[in-house]
């Protein structure tokens, strides 16, 4: 499985400063229609109705890159439909019979673990061709809406009507509730580089900053009307849905509110519950990859940076995860070393611009 994985990561380009489209989902009037999957450029400009029929009530957009087919899921049928990553034309049904699905996210092992809204509220899993693979929580969480790892593996769910935020252990035990208190509806979650607990609160109008043993520390943005979905830039800004305003609002990183990336009402948008950052495709211009051997060894958490021959001329080297997705620049000038042991398990490729040219990439992994 981690060699599968490895594989499809080493098939996936790093996001640049504008190689990449920005989709949003739109839950238009909740339960009715009219629902649509929005794309736009990295800019937020060209937009157009990607997906319009064969919705639901759509929570979540996931791509699978090697077969470039996408994935939405579908709260109202308790579908995950599949769809042709480039034109947006129906291909079928990747997985049937969940609960409302809602957010699905790779997880460490490269299974698809995806949250139910309704029925038992366990945490599902799924290998990445649809085939089920187990209910990996023995506790179910109601309305669950927002999944996140912390760097020792341990799974963290939101639950909107509950107001709190589950643990479970690396290998789905439940640990109870980490966050019970300050939260009026929590949609998504995500971990800070500095191990706090960022967590969008819907009917909170805000993001709220929780440490590492589940303690309030207070608002991160506030003014955030109905927010959900989120998704993060390659400088580090934060897209976040504004269900209040029907518009993709951007964050810089100390949380202040920079402009909005799809203006309220951009092609009917209602609702944004989902923002996902893709790739783009490759072109007759697409660049050229050399594997360089940026850090050894290639699998751990504590790596060295190669001689400084190999790095001459390097100025930045960028880390990108198994998605695809920028996670962040990795500063090698005042160290011989890199600690990675605050990122979640799993594949990520290291990039660089070489001198002529060329974008040097280093496949990775990092285990706890």
């Amino acid at each position: 499985m981690l060699f599968a994985a490895l594989l499809a990561a080493c098939c996936l380009p790093p996001l640049t400063a504008q190689n990449y489209s920005v989709y949003a989902s739109d839950a238009g009037n909740f339960d009715n229609p009219a629902w649509q999957i929005l794309k736009f450029d990295a800019n937020g400009q060209n937009g157009q109705v990607f997906i319009s029929q064969n919705l639901a009530w759509p929570q979540d957009i996931f791509f699978l890159e090697n077969e470039n087919k996408v994935l939405v899921s579908n709260l109202n049928n308790g579908r995950i439909t599949k769809f042709d990553a480039s034109t947006g034309a129906h291909l079928g049904e990747f997985a049937t019979g969940i609960g409302g699905p809602t957010r699905m996210k790779l997880g460490p092992d490269s299974l698809l673990y995806v949250l139910q809204w309704q029925g038992n509220g366990k945490v599902r899993r799924y290998s990445l061709t649809g085939a089920f693979v187990d209910e990996f929580t023995a506790t179910g969480v109601p309305t669950s809406i927002g999944l996140a790892w912390d760097t020792g593996g341990n799974l963290y769910v939101s639950s909107y009507d509950g107001k709190y935020v589950r643990k479970f252990s690396p290998t789905g035990a439940d640990l109870g509730n980490f966050v019970s208190t300050n939260l009026a509806g929590p949609t998504n979650i995500w971990f800070a580089d500095n191990g706090d607990l960022m967590v969008i609160d819907y009917n909170g109008g805000s993001v709220k900053r929780f440490d590492s043993q589940g303690n309030y520390k207070g608002i991160f943005i506030s003014g955030l009307p109905q927010g959900e979905g989120v998704a993060f830039l390659p400088n580090g800004n934060i897209l976040i849905g504004s269900g209040g305003t029907s518009s993709v609002r951007v964050y810089n990183t100390s949380g202040t509110l920079l402009n909005n990336l799809v203006p309220p009402g951009t092609l009917n948008l209602l609702l944004p519950n989902a923002v996902v950052l893709r790739p783009a495709p490759a072109s007759s211009t697409r660049e050229v990859y050399r594997e360089m051997p940026f850090v050894t060894p290639t699998v751990g958490r504590l790596f060295q940076y190669a001689d400084p021959q190999t790095l001459m001329g390097v100025t930045t080297l960028e880390l990108y995860n198994s998605a695809g997705v920028f996670v962040r620049k990795i500063n090698f000038a005042d160290s011989s070393s890199w600690d990675a042991s605050n990122l979640a398990a799993g594949v990520y490729h290291i990039t660089a611009k070489l001198p002529d040219g060329v974008v040097g990439r280093q496949t990775i992994v990092v285990q706890k």
